[in-house]
């Protein structure tokens, strides 16, 4: 834990106070970054020296806006103090610099107009001239941007992941379509060894010093997965988290669920921005750059960022679970430092237990603040969706559940079909499977993983669900709250990217849709453009008709197993031809088992049939 000298906060505060007013000439914004189109360009300002808990409040007490424009285009960005500029290497509590983080959306030269004003509470203020100029407010300047340079996974190689009123989110760059795959496990991802200021609350002596802690993570396992080039920080720390994200993007997935709060009442009560947890006007500069370090590394991997802000046992922990001073100053912070990233998805809460006022007033104020609009969701408990989502529908500030259930088919069809009706349709993804206890198995205990593939990841892709993440219960090794390996769960990784080629690969699924009436088995699902194509799942394997409607064409027929991958197969129908239903056949081999029949459009020959 970093710890602050009390002489020289004095000193400085009495600076501050001294020559707060004063407006002396200083030098432009120095420009850091490639200077190309969806990578980030920050502007760091030589400002008022202060630090973390001087007074006025570097966090409360100033504020920091950078507007961008190019055209038409406008943005106003919050930006931050940023202690000495180099915090993450060198622990600094204090210094004079101030960081804006923007990401331009186009080439060209953009121009910019900083407003950096003083004031008690200046920061939350949404009054564009609330308090006074100070220092650099008003300066100008321009920079030039040219086309990026990177290919996907890369996400500045596929631009903004957007919210663009349809099933899916959208990368802005290359327009592809986004399916989301990845880790739920562990929560408390963030409460890593190497970072600043981390540590278990829970396990403090009585003179309330660290000693180490119950859930702080290493990621040990997966120091061999770190590569010469990676992150580091402060002579070499860092390697476990990175080396943990290398293998999870290596196995195919793209996104990490993480909670940035879990004091007062959490579960881990190990991960917090600030100081110390009782602190919340007071940010911790080294941690949170470290942090940044984490989070920039996974959008070079692909990975998207799923930002819980909070869980149930403390969502009622910042002023009493209203939107008032504490949570405002939270979630400009978050979104100041880690809103530039491009596929980031902010979740209101762990099985939230707000008011729907109170998760309204959360959203609006979020897209206020936020440039970039990135999609808002909230997660449940079970059994109080509608309690929670039937009064969010067609709101205009939230985009989609994030589904915690053991009725994964139904639920999201329920969400696409009720957020269709109201002319806002959301995307609907699954983030939590249980038991609580259960959740995801490792290898070891449950190496097939059948019921968790055949109801959750299948139930979701083929209801028109935007993506999973995997969750790993509380009695098994690498739990929700103590994992240091995802390899424990490898062989669930490799189903999950099984299920995501083929949909990528195979299926023009953004304009497909739930259409399990056209099946006569009860128990499969069926994801269709009707006429043209059809996936058909069958979760206990045998065969099913298939209702062809008025086409009159001829369909081909052909199988992917999902419990291995690999190429498409041919089975005992190759060819049929509608108008109506028609037998569709069944592999040629384990037919009791789970397999996907793909049934398309086409005038082609009839393909070979296996031997």
């Amino acid at each position: 834990m970093k710890r602050y000298g009390p002489i020289l906060s004095v000193l400085i505060c009495l600076a501050l106070v001294a020559g707060c007013g004063t407006m002396a000439p200083r030098d432009r914004a120095v420009a850091a970054g490639p200077m190309m189109q969806w990578h980030v360009v920050t502007l760091i300002f030589d400002g008022p020296p202060t630090n973390e808990i001087a007074t006025p409040n570097p966090f409360y007490d100033y504020r920091l806006n950078v507007t961008f424009f190019n055209g038409t285009r406008r943005y106003v960005v919050p930006g931050y103090y940023a202690a000495d500029g180099n915090a993450a290497t060198s622990s600094a509590n204090g210094g004079n610099k101030w960081r804006v983080h923007f990401i331009p959306n186009a080439p060209g030269r953009w121009n910019y107009i900083t407003s950096f004003r003083l004031g008690k509470g200046v920061a939350l203020s949404s009054d564009p001239e609330a308090g006074m100029p100070v220092a650099f407010h008003g300066e100008r300047g321009t920079f030039d941007v040219a086309p990026t340079d990177k290919l996907a996974p890369d996400l500045r190689g596929r631009g903004l992941l957007r919210y663009v009123g349809q099933r899916y989110l959208q990368f802005a760059h290359n327009r592809e379509f986004f399916i989301k795959a990845g880790a739920d496990s562990p929560e408390n991802f963030l409460a890593y060894a190497d970072f600043d200021g981390t540590y278990d609350v829970a396990e403090l002596t009585r003179k309330g010093e660290a000693v180490g802690g119950k859930f702080i993570h290493h990621y040990e396992p997966h120091v061999q997965d770190w590569r010469p080039g990676d992150p580091t920080w402060q002579d070499g720390k860092g390697k476990g988290i990175i080396g943990a994200l290398n293998y999870l993007a290596s196995k195919g997935m793209n996104s990490v669920y993480f909670i940035t709060y879990n004091v007062d009442g959490g579960d881990g009560k190990d991960v917090w921005p600030w100081i110390d947890p009782a602190s919340k006007f007071r940010f911790d500069c080294s941690k949170l750059d470290q942090w940044e370090i984490v989070f920039s590394h996974m959008d070079e991997l692909g990975l998207m960022l799923h930002v819980v802000t909070q869980e149930q046992e403390n969502d009622q922990g910042l002023d009493e679970g209203e939107l008032g001073l504490e949570r405002k100053l939270y979630y400009r912070e978050l979104i100041a430092r880690f809103g530039h990233h491009l596929a980031l998805v902010w979740n209101l809460g762990e099985e939230n237990t707000n008011t729907d006022a109170q998760r309204k007033a959360f959203c609006e104020y979020i897209r206020e603040l936020d440039p970039y609009d990135h999609p808002i969701v909230c997660h449940t408990f079970p059994g109080q969706y509608d309690e929670v989502y039937e009064p969010l529908l067609g709101y205009e500030h939230f985009e989609g559940p994030s589904l915690q259930t053991n009725d994964t088919h139904s639920q999201t069809i329920k969400w696409l079909d009720r957020s269709q009706a109201t002319g806002r349709q959301w995307f609907v993804c699954l983030d939590e499977i249980g038991p609580a206890h259960t959740g995801v198995k490792p290898d070891n205990d449950d190496y097939l993983h059948d019921s968790v593939r055949t109801k959750h990841l299948w139930g979701n892709l083929m209801a028109g669900g935007a993506g999973v993440e995997w969750y790993f219960g509380y009695r098994f090794a690498h739990n929700d709250l103590n994992c240091e390996s995802w390899r424990s769960r490898e062989h669930m990784w490799d189903q999950t990217r099984y299920a995501l080629e083929f949909v990528r690969d195979h299926l023009p699924f953004a304009r497909m849709n739930h259409h399990d009436e056209l099946t006569s088995t009860e128990d499969d699902y069926c994801f269709a453009d009707p006429g043209s194509v059809y996936a058909v799942y069958l979760p206990e394997g045998g065969t099913t008709e298939l209702d062809l409607g008025a086409s009159t064409g001829a369909f081909t027929i052909r199988w992917f197993n999902p419990r291995e991958g690999g190429p498409m197969r041919t089975g005992t129908v190759a060819l049929v031809t509608g108008p109506g239903a028609v037998d569709i056949g069944q592999p040629r081999v384990d037919t009791d088992k789970d397999w996907v029949a793909l049934i398309e459009r086409s005038e082609a020959r009839v393909p070979d049939v296996d031997p």
